[in-house]
């Protein structure tokens, strides 16, 4: 008999299949030769398992950052920006600094956590001491973010000769990340990423910081009266999360880009927060989850090129899943509420 754990797990996810196969027949499209073509795309070749791959790092460290500020209650739509300033420090170290890339490469690296914690810390300075909302805080330095390094692509950085939204010039060699063989993804990104998920799910399970924080998240005004600095623990959670996010945007530029472009975050701060919905606001799925998103991601872009559908149709089709994981949590979560109560009336 199938355990009652798996099937609620399987039915929205089968539901969301089901939807998907709608979507598709709705716009004439060959549903299962639409499937086959995104996985296809995404895993059928070096270069799309590579491409996959390098999309995998920012969205995993973004998700795995999300996991810290959500435990915290906070939503941290500012991730977008904090990407993109992680990419821009990054940049800046890669055009600045003259060395061998034993060097070039840790501080950049570096400069990178510090541009996307900076960034996320001043979210959470002005919810701590401002007073203001951090999805309207985060939204505004998103846009901030992008200006900026629109201003910088065609402007101060912009390529010799002409500026141009494409992006800055390459990278010098001894900033691009190591690759191995024929796979261009490379195997210092992804060593870093499956780092940080192990960190933030230790972080979050085996310390007291981790329990110190979901005790304000879950209520702060208790946890203040029972001795836990809130805003210190705020703080340290847009710190974390931004960190991660930055490490993800120099990751990014430095290993799949080799420069700055206008759209180096990619919408992979968005994009996580589905990715920690679908994983139940915990760390233990995110990478399996970023990694089938990243799938869908890079695929879809094959909807365009052979079926002159537009490649949104796999954002679309990724929220379709998050949406019927979500009603069927709380469909759930109904039901036990109901059942409680009915056991309460009847003893």
């Amino acid at each position: 008999m199938i355990p009652r754990r798996l099937l609620s797990g399987a039915l929205p996810v089968a539901t969301a299949f089901a939807v998907g196969l709608l979507l598709l027949l709705s716009v004439d499209a060959p549903p299962f030769e639409a499937i086959q073509l995104i996985f296809k795309g995404a895993l059928g070749s070096l270069g799309g398992v590579s491409s996959t791959l390098m999309a995998w790092v920012p969205l995993v460290l973004a998700a795995a950052g999300l996991v810290v500020t959500f435990a915290a209650g906070l939503w941290n739509i500012g991730i977008e920006g904090q990407i993109v300033m992680g990419a821009i420090a990054g940049a800046f170290v890669a055009r600045t600094v003259e060395a061998p890339s034993g060097v070039v490469l840790p501080l950049l690296l570096l400069a990178g956590i510090a541009g996307g914690l900076l960034w996320g810390l001043l979210v959470g300075v002005l919810r701590v001491y401002g007073r203001v909302n951090e999805i309207f805080g985060g939204l505004g330095l998103d846009f901030v973010a992008t200006g900026l390094v629109v201003y910088l692509v065609i402007g101060p950085w912009k390529r010799a000769g002409s500026a141009s939204t494409s992006g800055t010039d390459l990278f010098p060699r001894e900033a691009w990340l190591p690759v191995t063989g024929k796979l261009t993804a490379s195997w210092l990104a992804l060593v870093v990423a499956a780092a940080a998920v192990v960190a933030v799910y230790f972080l979050m399970r085996g310390t007291y910081f981790g329990l110190r924080l979901r005790a304000v998240g879950a209520n702060s005004r208790s946890a203040f009266l029972m001795g836990i600095s809130t805003n210190r623990h705020l703080l340290a959670a847009f710190s974390i999360c931004g960190a991660l996010a930055g490490l993800g945007g120099a990751l990014h530029a430095s290993g799949f880009h080799h420069k700055l472009v206008p759209s180096v975050s990619g919408g992979y701060g968005f994009l996580g927060i589905l990715v920690v919905l679908l994983a139940g606001f915990g760390a233990r799925w995110i990478a399996p989850i970023a990694f089938f998103f990243a799938v869908i991601s890079v695929g879809s872009t094959q909807l365009q090129l052979r079926l002159q559908l537009d490649s949104a149709l796999g954002g679309v089709l990724q929220g379709v899943l998050v949406l019927f994981t979500l009603l069927a949590g709380g469909w759930q979560l109904r039901r036990a509420y109901r059942s409680r109560r009915g056991l309460k009336e009847g003893g």
